[in-house]
This record gives C-alpha cells, structure tokens and sequence, in this order.
C-alpha cells in the first residue's frame, strides 16, 4: 500500500480535488466511458465514504467513491476512482475487491439489487505507459477460463431436479444426494428400496452410514424408526453390525422412555420413588453408548430426554 511521504502528498492533492462535486464531475464527464457516462444522471453526484472492513476485518481503502443516480429512474451507480502513482501488478483485483464492498454496503443499506461499480484507476507514475492490465480476469494463471466462469452463471448442482435413477449412478455421493433429496418426504420408509440399492453399491464408509442414519433420524418422518433400521439392517448385509447396532439402541431408549412415563404415572398410585434414579441411571448408561457409537448429542438428547447437563459429564 502507500505508505511513502510522496505517496502521501500525491494521495492529499488527488483528494483535494476529486472530492470535490464540481470537479469530480467535470473529471467523470471527461474520461468515464461513453456507454457509462450516457448512463449517469452527473448532477446527482454524492461523495460517499471510501472506507471498507473486508471480513477478516481488515480496512481496506479506495481513494474517492461517488453514488450517482441513473437516467433511467430508480437504482444507483457508484464511481470508484483510485489514484496511484506507481504500477500495481494485481491493482486490477484491488480494484474488483473495492467494488464489491461497494456493492455489499449498499445491500446492507437495504436494496435487494446490486448496484453498478465503476471502478477508474487515475495513474501518474514514472513508467509509461501504465504497464498492467486492468481486467481482474487476466490476474489468472488461465485467463480463458477464468472468463468462462465469471462471466457466466456459476455452476449448480439442484438436486431436486436429478431423477432418483441417476442419482444412484453416483457413486460416493449417491447417499448423501439421495437423503437431502428426499429427506422431507412424509415416511421415509418410502426410500427404503433406494437405500438398499445405493448401499449395496459398496461405496459407503460406516462413519458416512451412521451420520447418514442419524440424519435421517433428526430430520425425516419415520413412524417407527427401529423397524425401518431392522429392515435397511436385514437387507444389507454388508451393513447389518451398524445399522442393527443404532435399531437396537432406539428400541431400548424406547423402553426405557416407556419406563419413565411409567414412573411418572405411578408417582400418584404411591410407587417407590427410588425406581427414578435407577431409571436415570439407564438412561445415563444408554445415552453413553449412543456417544461413543459416534450418534450426535442433540440426537441422543432429544431421544433421551436428559438435560444437556447430564449429558455433559460423557467424554465422546
């Protein structure tokens, strides 16, 4: 950046002037791009504040920044001009980093579409003339691609839309795009020959099977989930340890629950409130097991209905 004593003085002149209205549009009138120019209602200049954070909170600083409305009635158009007086190699992307901090003020203003930068770079320096390209673009090792991807719509993977057939084509991923695909289907059942075929494919890591079933056990609509894994289990063979191993844990957390309303309910027939604490016990003792087979907390939370306290004693 430009931290010299001439820099400095260079900086104090430029802004001297172009921060004022008057010039600054004489300035614009002059060397902003015709197309551009026809564009900007010059008369509604306003000076805003050059400075931005960037999101490592860093300040970052372009020398004079001008809102100008259009002639085509509502949005506006901002004019960023920076001065330097020495080449700057990567100045191209200095300058697209400003505008886009432009751009995100002026969403956080409230407008819900972006405005129009226009980035100017005023250079007076000893090496003429300026040497460096001003297209971010060619900042790129490969330009030409760099072109077909900023320039076009940016690549998108809709899941929503892949027909179920194909999706089962593809390979590693074929689980995970299957379960977001369908994750708000009312019965989850409903999948269950599509997860077995997926899963016979052999592409599925244990750790990506539990996270899977703990997924779909937090955030799908399965009637009875322990019969839904005993039936995924019986039909995977190559799976059957894990998944038996989660059934079986739910259908105990079941019993024990069962267990618990239980006690709630014998409390006003003058049953041994000491039964409570060995219910907790269990409970604590399942849960226990439910970590240590990699289940999320807030899973085994919910389906226990212990505290996070309680919870929180278990190293996992």
């Amino acid at each position: 950046m430009k931290n010299t004593a001439a820099s400095t003085t260079h900086d104090a002149l430029f802004k001297q002037f172009l921060t004022h209205k008057e010039t600054a549009c004489d300035f614009l009138t002059l060397h902003l791009p015709a197309s551009l120019r026809q564009l900007c209602d010059l008369t509604t200049l306003k000076l805003e504040s050059g400075s931005f954070v960037d999101e490592a909170l860093r300040a970052t600083h372009s020398d004079v920044l001008y809102s100008v409305k259009t002639h085509q009635g509502g949005g506006y158009i901002y004019v960023l001009i920076e001065h330097q007086s020495s080449p700057d190699k990567l100045m191209a992307f200095r300058l697209m980093r400003y505008a886009v901090a432009a751009m995100q003020r002026h969403l956080d203003a409230g407008n819900t579409v972006l405005p129009l930068v226009i980035p100017m770079l005023f250079y007076h320096g000893r090496i003429s003339p300026y040497p460096f390209s001003l297209s971010w673009l060619d900042m790129f090792s490969q330009p030409q691609h760099a072109r077909e991807l900023y320039t076009a719509s940016f690549p998108l993977v809709d899941i929503t839309i892949v027909p179920d057939e194909q999706i089962m084509t593809h390979r590693r991923v074929a689980l995970l795009e299957l379960l977001q695909k369908h994750i708000r289907l009312r019965d989850m059942t409903l999948l269950l020959d599509k997860l077995v075929t997926t899963l016979s494919l052999g592409y599925t890591t244990r750790q990506q099977l539990r996270a899977a079933m703990h997924y779909l056990l937090s955030r799908g609509n399965t009637p009875a989930p322990g019969a839904f894994l005993r039936r995924l289990a019986l039909r995977s063979p190559q799976h059957k340890e894990t998944l038996m191993t989660i059934a079986e844990q739910l259908e105990e957390l079941g019993r024990r629950k069962g267990f618990r309303q239980g006690r709630k309910e014998g409390r006003h027939e003058g049953r041994n409130e000491g039964r409570e604490e060995g219910q907790k016990s269990e409970a604590l003792r399942i849960a226990c097991e439910m970590l240590r087979s990699g289940m999320d907390k807030a899973i085994v939370q919910r389906l226990t209905g212990l505290s996070e306290a309680e919870l929180a004693q278990f190293k996992h």
